[in-house]
């Protein structure tokens, strides 16, 4: 039902394809970030991992942070949680699963370091899973979609301990929220790595690699918001380095704006006023449209043309 949508953050391609920084839907937390060294994407100053574009309850936009603030209380005690469906658990730590998760192996989520993706998966897991409060399953990691009505609690290393101490049938309290730095609750989140703030782009943004680009961006207050791709890594199109880029969205008059992922997955969509599907509106650089794991979605009652700049 949109009338228009781009592609969303950098994502783990290949393996879990879950996206790398937080995402909300509908003011309901999906996932939280990976460790900084487990980041997709190119290196963009200043730019943490948790940084987001934002739409808020208040219906302003904004680029804004979402820190994760989760714990699991049981007979053993209470223990911090550090992960929430992300594709990295950060190494010691709990992670979240639920059923954003999706069908995807968890056991990918174990693997590697938080600065080595390629370093080995952690030897020492664990799991239980969680029925409305109360332990049902205890043991090695389950394979398959979560029900609705569960959760998955996953540790490595010293949160595998803490996971392990925990026996079926005890009675277990989660609790998770995203937890905004602005103050203002989020009705939508897409990760992204800001290259623009007050009008002015950031400074030392990488100004060698051109490549296709994708962008969302806001007027200074909030009520405005601009979805961009930039066609690159063909004949008629070389693409725009991220300097390039946030000079390109200051002359369209963008105040913050974040880079999204680009190249293959750089994707812009539009429905034409009476058809009932959308088209590609740019020119993706891949052989074919990429699958993407979340974006932004313009929906509206009118049956006029949302402007969109491609």
């Amino acid at each position: 039902g949109a009338v228009a949508g781009i592609n969303g953050d950098f994502f783990d391609i290949g393996r879990t394809n879950a996206p790398a920084g937080p995402a909300v839907a509908h003011g309901r937390p999906v996932k939280a970030a990976v460790p900084p060294g487990r980041r997709m994407g190119p290196a963009v100053p200043g730019a943490e991992i948790d940084y987001v574009f934002t739409v808020g309850t208040d219906r302003v936009a904004r680029i804004d942070r979402l820190r994760l603030e989760a714990q699991v209380t049981g007979p053993s005690g209470t223990h911090q949680v550090a992960a929430l469906n992300q594709y990295a658990v950060p190494v010691d730590g709990i992670g979240i699963f639920n059923r954003d998760w999706g069908a995807v192996d968890r056991a990918w989520t174990l693997c590697g370091t938080d600065v080595d993706r390629t370093a080995p998966c952690a030897a020492d897991q664990a799991e239980v899973l969680v029925r409305d409060g109360a332990v049902v399953r205890a043991g090695p990691l389950a394979n398959g979609r979560i029900p609705d009505r569960e959760v998955a609690l996953t540790g490595r290393e010293k949160g595998a301990a803490a996971v392990r101490s925990l026996q079926v049938g005890d009675r277990v309290d989660v609790e998770y929220a995203l937890v905004p730095a602005s103050g203002h609750a989020p009705e939508l989140a897409v990760g992204g790595s800001p290259i623009m703030f007050d009008g002015e782009p950031v400074p030392g943004l990488d100004h060698r690699e051109r490549a296709p680009r994708s962008a969302v961006g806001t007027s200074a207050d909030g009520r405005r918001m601009w979805l961009m791709t930039l066609d690159g890594r063909q004949s008629d199109s070389v693409g725009a380095t991220l300097r390039e880029l946030a000079a390109l969205l200051r002359e369209l008059g963008m105040d913050d704006a974040v880079n999204l992922d680009g190249g293959g997955s750089s994707t812009l969509v539009l429905r034409d006023p009476g058809v009932t599907e959308v088209k590609i509106v740019n020119d993706p650089s891949g052989s074919s449209p990429r699958l993407v794991p979340n974006g932004i979605g313009i929906y509206s009652r009118s049956v006029d043309r949302v402007p969109v700049t491609g």
